[in-house]
């Protein structure tokens, strides 16, 4: 069941302005494993915004946005479809699981691979020269689209090459740019890969402890707490990869290829996403139900204890520098040349938060296992509205009298 979107072409005041709820798809019998927009065709007169819907239940469903109406349905796939992938430029999409793929926009399945593997497809990213990666277990698979022409009977799907440079199960996938892709892994291997040429740019396998240490102890605190270097989610901004590592979050300079910042206990549990906003800021949620907002700062600028500024701030949450002064964090912070400082957390949920979406206008949503879907607004941002609606309320009154 989704129980909220956002309004589509018309743009009605919903969710992302108010709060308020849009519309309830029901459709999928188990819990939702994937969604994603599909554009509408420039040619196409109607302007409706479709999104297509995964579910463990094994059907993928195309919704109209608009009405809330279920436009189709797919119930041919013989194991759950853990992700799906829009090309646009080809006009086809795509679906992840046990096999690999491609449909139409009527939904008919045009081509698809044999089985893959029993863990399945767990990420996919469109790279270029009609090419995607598809993340199976250790394995980083290159595949590359044939479209259908006059002389050949139809698309297929040819594999291209198979990158064996993880030691684990990778976990996130994303395209940072034009020239890069990273990958992350269970162990907490970081990979940043050439777009291109499908070579290892850089990779880092320390982020559990940046500082020097015998690789006989690496092994055993591996081998000891694994799910303490998860790399669970990954985003990035124009030179920077914001990695949540079990516990922790990192930032990984692409230009220096190193970590330029660290909190390893950032949270409480594991850290299931991040995301970058505006002002040198991160978000990261977790399993803890905890909510928090960090400020990206150089280290030169910390020779006084700042005050809570900017985004957090202006909700009216606010700790500062609630993880100060640790003992294992002076030996990070010999090896980092920038700081996360915690500037404020967001009190609501009581259960694990899954997942956010952030729109730059209106606030941000947050999704947790407590059932709850609670939007958040900027605080400074909604008293300023709030004082312009009173004053212009007051105007055409006649109670305000402006003096020239």
């Amino acid at each position: 069941m989704l129980r909220w979107l956002i309004g589509g072409g018309r743009e009605p005041q919903g969710l992302a302005e108010t709060g308020e709820k849009l519309l309830e798809l029901n459709g999928h019998t188990q819990k939702i494993t994937a969604i994603i927009t599909l554009p509408c065709l420039e040619t196409c007169e109607e302007k409706n915004q479709l999104i297509l819907t995964a579910s463990a239940d094994r059907t993928v469903i195309e919704w109209d946005c608009d009405t809330g109406r279920q436009v189709q349905k797919v119930s041919c796939f013989q194991s759950t479809v853990k992700c799906l992938a829009v090309l646009q430029r080809l006009d086809v999409w795509l679906s992840g699981g046990n096999d690999l793929c491609v449909w139409n926009r009527k939904l008919d399945l045009l081509c698809k691979t044999s089985h893959l593997s029993d863990t399945g497809i767990t990420a996919l990213i469109e790279i270029p020269k009609n090419c995607v990666v598809a993340a199976v277990g250790k394995e980083l698979i290159i595949f590359r689209l044939v479209a259908a022409t006059e002389g050949s009977l139809g698309w297929d799907i040819l594999e291209v090459k198979r990158l064996l440079d993880h030691q684990d199960n990778i976990l996130s996938l994303i395209n940072v740019n034009d020239v890069s892709f990273v990958s992350g892994s269970h162990v907490g291997e970081l990979i940043v890969w050439d777009t291109l040429g499908w070579t290892v740019q850089a990779c880092e396998r320390n982020f559990w402890d940046p500082s020097p240490q015998l690789d006989a102890q690496r092994e055993i605190k591996l081998c000891q707490k694994p799910n303490d270097v998860s790399i669970h989610h990954l985003t990035w901004d124009e030179e920077n990869v914001f990695v949540a590592v079990g516990r922790g979050l990192y930032v990984y300079n692409l230009p220096m290829k190193r970590v330029i910042a660290c909190q390893k206990a950032a949270h409480d549990s594991s850290v299931l996403h991040v995301a970058k906003l505006p002002n040198r800021q991160v978000i990261s949620c977790s399993e803890d139900g905890s909510v928090r907002i960090w400020e990206l700062r150089e280290k030169q600028q910390l020779s006084v204890e700042p005050a809570p500024t900017g985004f957090f701030n202006m909700w009216g949450f606010g700790r500062v520098n609630k993880q100060a002064s640790h003992p294992a964090k002076k030996q990070q912070e010999n090896a980092t040349s920038c700081s996360l400082e915690l500037i404020g957390d967001l009190i609501g949920h009581s259960s694990s938060v899954e997942m956010f979406l952030y729109f730059e206008d209106h606030g941000l949503v947050t999704c947790s296992a407590d059932h709850l879907i609670i939007l958040w607004k900027n605080g400074e941002r909604e008293s300023g509205l709030r004082s312009l609606k009173l004053f212009q309320k007051l105007e055409e009154n006649g109670d305000l009298y402006l003096s020239v």
